[in-house]
């Protein structure tokens, strides 16, 4: 049913990669999420919450390496130890937290050297203006849908991304302590479409629709992708999933598991993806002066 839609969809929705070091190894975890160009100005829109990761990259590897510069200097005595873990607690470092993360737009562009971030002060949405840029490698753009009463319960929408970071072009380098891309490995991670009806419209306090429900869950590294029709127009972006507990609690069930008798339990969520309504994602550009297109 979405077959054709999807084709065109995937000419302008292009995935964000990114590898993230922890505090405490040098493992490498690679993670993505989607953004998508409304014109062919270099315009996108993708989630604030993803627009976060790329805005607070620099501050997050700036702690670290100030960290790093302290505990250079410490001297290397019995005290060592315990002036490490308050200097940890100066910079907020504990395990798993977050040290160096680099981002890289998958062919968006040949080339560019300046990008711009609006945040929306209110809803998960924010709009990235790729500058300076030599040739861009999308080929078509987002049309958005000008009636957005088709959105009702019932009806059937899809949504696109990358929720499966399958690139392996990284690696860590202990030689300079860092984490970096390679030009070796896979370059890209296959787009990933998930369909539903549409449960429920959110609106915000002021009673404004701002949401759309759906009946399957945005996976992670959806976040930022396109929500669409059949015709490949746009209703909304995916943004979250909400878990909505059902109330069937199984405990201490007993049942058989490979022929054993087994006791069990069991509380049950439906996880249920939210989007960003048109509307905001519309009103939006306008306010910032942004072209898109309508059908």
């Amino acid at each position: 049913m979405f077959v054709d839609a999807i084709e065109r969809i995937d000419t302008f929705t292009r995935p964000m990669h990114s590898i993230v070091r922890l505090y405490g190894h040098g493992e490498v975890v690679p993670g993505s999420a989607t953004l998508f160009f409304v014109n062919d100005e270099g315009c996108a829109i993708t989630c604030k919450h993803v627009a976060e990761l790329i805005v607070n990259a620099d501050a997050i590897y700036q702690n670290y390496r100030q960290f790093q510069s302290e505990k250079g200097s410490l001297a290397r005595d019995k005290n060592g130890a315990n002036q490490v873990r308050q200097l940890e607690e100066k910079y907020n470092l504990r395990a798993e937290s977050m040290i160096r993360i680099r981002n890289s737009f998958h062919n968006c562009f040949d080339q560019f050297s300046e990008i711009t971030i609006d945040m929306h002060p209110t809803y998960d949405l924010a709009l990235l203006r790729f500058k300076k840029y030599t040739r861009k490698l999308y080929p078509a753009h987002a049309v958005f849908a000008r009636d957005s009463s088709f959105i009702k319960p019932g009806r059937s929408l899809c949504r696109l991304g990358y929720p499966f970071p399958e690139f392996t072009n990284f690696r860590y380098n202990p030689q300079t302590d860092d984490i970096e891309w390679t030009e070796t490995g896979r370059l890209s991670s296959a787009r990933f479409p998930i369909d539903g009806i549409v449960t429920r419209l959110i609106a915000d306090p002021d009673g404004i629709i701002s949401g759309v429900e759906m009946s399957t869950p945005g996976l992670r590294g959806q976040s930022g992708g396109p929500l669409f029709d059949t015709r490949g127009l746009i209703y909304g972006m995916q943004s979250a999933t909400r878990h909505l507990h059902l109330g069937f609690d199984i405990q201490d069930m007993e049942v058989l598991v490979n022929n054993r008798k087994t006791k069990v339990s069991n509380y049950p969520f439906l996880n249920v993806g939210i989007c960003v309504h048109v509307d905001v994602i519309k009103r939006f550009l306008r306010e910032r002066g942004v072209m898109f297109h309508e059908a």
